[in-house]
C-alpha cells in the first residue's frame, strides 16, 4: 500500500508560497468527520484559513493534519484539519496553488489498474452556466 500523495503535496506548495512571499490559503471541506475549526466562519460547507506565518503559530503540517493556533475576531483557536478535508492550497494574493479534490488518497484500485476519468460535458453546452465567473485558481504543473 502506498502512501498519500496529499501531504506532501500541501507542503511543497505551502513552502513554495511562503519562499515566494504569497499568503498560503487552505479552501477546507468541514464536513469531513475530525475537522476543527470556528464555527460561523464556514459558507457552504467549505472554510478558507489564512495559514501564512504572520496569521498563525505553531504550525504543524503533519501527514495525518494539519494544526496550528489561529485568532479569530480576537479569541485564540486551536485549529486541526485532517489532510483528506483540504480541497486546495492557494496565494491570496494571485490564487496560484493547486487543487487537491479527486486527489487519491494512497489507496491503490482495487484492479490494479488506475481509474478512467469520469466524463465532463463541455461547459460551453450548458446554457445554465452561460455568464457564471470562472475560478480564480491556476493549474500547477
Amino acid at each position: 500500500m502506498t502512501t498519500s500523495r496529499r501531504p506532501y503535496l500541501i507542503r511543497a506548495m505551502y513552502d513554495w508560497l511562503v519562499d515566494n512571499e504569497f499568503s498560503p490559503h487552505l479552501l477546507v471541506d468541514i464536513a469531513i468527520e475530525g475537522v476543527q475549526v470556528p464555527s460561523g466562519y464556514a459558507q457552504d460547507g467549505k472554510i478558507v484559513l489564512n495559514v501564512s506565518p504572520s496569521a498563525v503559530r505553531a504550525l504543524s503540517l503533519e501527514n495525518d493534519g494539519i494544526s496550528f493556533e489561529a485568532r479569530f475576531s480576537g479569541r485564540a483557536m486551536i485549529v486541526w484539519v485532517p489532510v483528506q478535508a483540504v480541497l486546495a492550497i492557494y496565494a491570496r494574493e494571485n490564487g496560484e496553488g493547486m487543487m487537491l479534490q479527486g486527489l487519491d488518497d494512497g489507496e491503490p484500485p482495487p484492479d490494479g489498474q488506475p481509474p478512467e476519468p469520469p466524463e465532463t460535458p463541455d461547459p460551453g453546452d450548458d446554457p445554465s452556466t452561460k455568464g457564471t465567473r470562472r475560478g480564480h485558481l491556476k493549474v500547477v504543473k
